[in-house]
């Protein structure tokens, strides 16, 4: 165990104008053991930055990812997991043996065979997004226009939920991922709101039920209806909000590095290199754990940073070029362990054929701004872009 006094580091929000990850996570790693940080609201956290300890934390049964636990690292009181009394159902708050009976019961969902069963419901939204982008004229926000309906509506054919309430559940979410822009009592209107809207959902789908997957979890009978809201509301959340970021920003990072176009591996390489979900993953210490030689107590918070782990020079070299012909594929984009990203099949899909039809139809496509004038996102916990301003 390390007997030097921990570093204490300013919370690692994104600033203006400086790139993402944030340089001073590279000297994170270089500092023996974990460094201290201090929430918006106060409480203490460490700060997870090397790909081995992010793995290890995110693996470790001392450590939970259960927001009931004194201590747990939620930013505010509406930003963060919820408890399962505010929503239940919303699984990622749960460990096992709890979180594996949600679990369980969605995998069937996102399987590699159900997501090749979806590809030609995907590709014709991408087509239909690329034909009204086309019909538009010359010049598009390709963030309102392309990259954010794609999964919106991808989800919404999922879940069953009706194309003519994209905008609703879309302007919803941006208030709860929002931090500064978004104020505690606005998101917690925005919950209640979505829960409503979810609640209203699922008792149509029991009176008429359809091929979606409010139906088929309802045939199932393994969850509550107050389980199903969370479950859902999760889904949505996740299954748009994240993607549409990686959609974005793998654009923009394409029209940079044009000789990439059309390599297949692409997906893998923006996942890692842009690493959306860089605050997303919460956990706190149940019992007194070592994690880099550095003793947590039992009751101090964690928060594993993503984006540091997947640019661990450790492990992936050149970790800040964009390099699909790299050898190394194990970042941890997705999470690690237990809870890793159900959607990860969906996701990988969308974001290939989105990046593939996109280029093969419009060829002349490019930025209508420079790249530094990017209204890149610094108020929430997840990185992407407010908008894509593109001609061709």
């Amino acid at each position: 165990m390390t007997g030097a006094q921990p570093r204490v580091v300013d919370f690692p929000l994104r600033r203006p104008g400086e790139p993402f990850p944030p340089p001073r996570y590279d000297d994170y790693r270089r500092h023996p053991g974990l460094v201290l940080s201090y929430l918006p609201n106060g409480n203490r956290v460490w700060l997870v930055t090397r790909h081995e300890d992010v793995r290890a934390v995110l693996t470790n049964k001392k450590i939970s990812s259960n927001p009931d636990h004194t201590g747990f690292p939620n930013i505010s009181d509406t930003m963060g997991v919820p408890r399962q009394e505010q929503i239940p159902g919303w699984f990622v708050g749960l460990d096992s043996p709890e979180h594996d009976r949600f679990r369980k019961a969605l995998i069937p969902e996102f399987t590699v065979r159900r997501v090749r069963e979806m590809r030609p419901a995907i590709e014709r939204i991408v087509e239909e997004r690329i034909d009204a982008l086309l019909a538009g004229g010359r010049t598009a926000d390709l963030v309102a226009d392309f990259a954010l309906p794609v999964p919106s509506l991808v989800i919404s054919t999922l879940l069953g939920v009706p194309p003519a309430d994209r905008e609703f559940f879309e302007s919803r979410t941006r208030t709860l991922v929002a931090i500064r822009a978004s104020t505690d009592r606005q998101r917690d209107t925005a919950t209640k709101e979505l829960l409503r809207y979810i609640n209203r959902l699922v008792a149509i789908k029991e009176k008429w039920p359809g091929n979606d997957l409010i139906s088929r979890l309802l045939a199932t009978g393994t969850l509550s209806a107050q389980e199903m809201s969370g479950v859902l509301m999760l889904l949505l959340i996740a299954g748009h909000e994240t993607t549409a970021n990686n959609i974005a920003l793998g654009v923009v990072t394409l029209l940079l590095n044009p000789a990439w176009v059309g390599d297949g591996r692409v997906v893998e390489e923006t996942l890692r290199y842009h690493s959306v979900a860089d605050l997303v993953s919460l956990r706190v210490a149940v019992e007194d754990v070592e994690v880099s030689g550095q003793l947590i107590r039992a009751g101090e918070g964690i928060i594993p940073l993503v984006a540091a782990a997947n640019h661990d020079a450790e492990v992936f070299t050149c970790p800040h070029a964009f390099d699909p012909a790299r050898t190394e594929r194990h970042h941890v984009a997705f999470g690690y362990g237990v809870h890793q990203c159900l959607g990860q099949n969906l996701v990988r899909v969308e974001m290939e054929i989105a990046y593939r039809r996109l280029f093969e139809r419009i060829p002349g496509l490019e930025l209508a701004v420079p790249v530094e004038e990017l209204p890149f996102k610094h108020d929430g916990v997840l990185c992407g872009l407010h908008e894509l301003p593109v001609r061709w």
